[in-house]
């Protein structure tokens, strides 16, 4: 099976591959695809073992091979495709105050239950010799949001990758997001969302900095509904 020759390429190097890591680039030619078939050979297995019969019932006859191309292509696509590029442009004019982006979509699937994770998040830049385009920072955030996780890792692998392709001299992420882990089941509460941060550099270590970002960020839209 594709995923056992998946893990000896990646147990030489010690790569652990949880399930919010990247796995992309230990992918040849065609593995994509031999992911795609093992994962609707599982899936039918769990249809089975839910006796539910995907031979004579035309709603779920092809269930298996629809749920394998959405976690493998689309849901889970920043596991096992590569990250977007970005186009660093000089900070020609020396702008040296905060811009803000957002509210960009969340969706993401929480680790735990496979449950979905909707919300916002809202980037905070303080640039430093380098600016990118807005547009790359709703890419950043859905590529890494498009994997199973917990919303602080999220929120602190969204930061990262953006302090990495930025070179900011300060970065913040705030995310806001409904879990149907607790909505959909368990305590099944609907008015609960959950609030991360990572505030770096100067963001971080400039009180005032610190104190004109969050005014800001109270200023745009979605945050506070």
């Amino acid at each position: 099976m594709i995923s056992d020759e998946l893990r000896k390429r990646m147990k030489t190097i010690k790569h652990k591959h949880f399930a919010n890591d990247t796995i992309y680039t230990y992918l040849d030619v065609g593995d994509l695809q031999e992911i795609e078939n093992e994962v609707t050979d599982a899936f039918q297995g769990v249809l089975k073992a839910l006796v539910i019969n995907t031979d004579d019932d035309h709603n779920s006859k092809d269930t298996a091979r629809r749920v394998a191309k959405m976690f493998v292509h689309e849901i889970f696509r920043g596991r096992y495709y590569p990250p977007p590029e970005v186009t660093a442009f000089p900070n020609a004019k020396k702008y040296d105050q905060i811009y803000m982006s957002g509210p960009m979509s969340i969706n993401s699937t929480c680790a735990h239950h496979f449950q979905p994770i909707t919300g916002k998040a809202y980037v905070g830049i303080f640039p430093g010799d380098k600016v990118i385009g807005l547009s790359k920072f709703n890419r950043m955030v859905d590529w890494v949001a498009s994997r199973p996780q917990i919303q602080e890792e999220m929120t602190e692998q969204i930061a990262d990758m953006i302090e990495q392709e930025t070179e900011a001299k300060g970065v913040a992420v705030i995310i806001k997001a409904e879990h149907f882990c607790m909505t959909a089941r368990g305590v099944k509460e609907h008015e609960s969302d959950m609030l991360t941060s990572v505030v770096r550099g100067i963001f971080r270590t400039v009180p005032h900095v610190k104190a004109e970002f969050f005014s800001l960020l109270n200023n745009m839209k979605g945050l506070n509904e």
